[in-house]
């Protein structure tokens, strides 16, 4: 249920509402937005009735049950669209993020001088794995613990952000000891104990869809994390499966407008791991952008003959520094800022 309260309600009286809808059996989530205050009350749809009691109060205007059965991340709740922000990198409202680096953290020299030279070509946020779900048991699984210590000396190095992976429940304060955005992958956007626990960690989340989640299953999975308390969720449209073949996955471009229609959080777009393909990356990077993305991750490497991990759809340095020149022209024509 949404609660809409009248224009110049105080502080005092939104703090009182809350209580009241918190002793009513709901949780409680107040939205300040320009013109108005707005409090969603998320609970059993069985109970719902009991809300109707808090229409008495002077303060508030009227009550709209939300429709979709994703509250938090309904657009019904929240018109304006959440901006998540991190250091330098803005994603949503306008804003184009971009985040790049190597898909998985080999050594020192590799992710440091991938982080400083995507910096200079105009990234705001380096990826990299350390932990790495890999499909096959004898593949590179990543450094782990020692992964994330290069990530951070690569922050330190470069002045960037980073995201990287959390796999398991159990290891999210490990990595949210480091990390600045922690990454739900596409193996793992149903896996709810781990969206509940990162949701309750409280750092920025990147939520990757799954190969075959619809986009209502991929709300709900960002409502998991919303209803934990966090507030700054990036959506990640990474290709799903289909028929296709000539492809690794196939890009659902039509999952940003969806969404943005639906949704009020920020939704980017991963062309590495949709097409499995270097060449098909660029051109998907500028559908993106047209489409109304709100930023890309792509996968980025020094030298991607020799990855340990995804190296024929990272790009090289100087193919991204390109990349990143096409994108700056193209932002002139659709008024993103990157």
């Amino acid at each position: 249920m949404i609660i809409v309260l009248k224009k110049g309600c105080k502080k005092r009286t939104v703090e009182s509402i809350i209580k009241k809808v918190e002793e009513l059996g709901f949780k409680a989530h107040a939205i300040f937005g320009v013109e108005r205050t707005v409090i969603g009350a998320v609970g059993d749809d069985r109970d719902k009735h009991l809300l109707y009691a808090l229409e008495a109060i002077p303060c508030v205007e009227k009550l709209v049950p939300i429709l979709q059965p994703y509250k938090l991340a309904s657009k019904e709740i929240r018109r304006e669209p959440t901006i998540v922000k991190v250091d330098g990198a803005s994603f949503g409202g306008g804003h184009f993020g971009v985040i790049a680096g190597p898909c998985s953290v080999e050594t020192e020299k590799q992710i440091v001088e991938t982080a400083i030279r995507v910096k200079k070509a105009g990234a705001r946020m380096l990826r990299g794995g350390a932990f790495k779900p890999r499909t096959s048991p004898y593949a590179f699984q990543g450094l782990e613990e020692e992964g994330l210590k290069l990530l951070a000396r690569a922050r330190e190095e470069s002045g960037l952000p980073f995201v990287t992976e959390v796999i398991n429940p159990e290891d999210v304060e490990l990595v949210g000891e480091y990390a600045d955005v922690l990454q739900i992958g596409a193996r793992n956007v149903q896996n709810f104990s781990l969206l509940r626990r990162v949701g309750k960690f409280g750092k920025p989340i990147v939520l990757k869809r799954g190969m075959s989640t619809t986009i209502q299953e991929f709300l709900m999975s960002a409502e998991y994390v919303l209803s934990e308390g966090c507030k700054d969720v990036i959506l990640c449209e990474r290709g799903i499966r289909t028929f296709e073949n000539a492809t690794r996955n196939t890009l659902d471009i039509s999952a940003v407008p969806v969404i943005h229609e639906r949704s009020h959080l920020p939704i980017i777009i991963d062309p590495s791991h949709a097409t499995g393909a270097r060449n098909y990356v660029p051109p998907l990077c500028f559908a993106a952008m047209a489409c109304g993305a709100d930023g890309i991750m792509v996968e980025v490497h020094p030298d991607p003959q020799k990855a340990l991990c995804d190296g024929p759809q990272s790009l090289t340095i100087e193919d991204f520094a390109v990349l990143m020149t096409h994108l700056r022209k193209l932002s002139k024509f659709n008024g993103k800022k990157l």
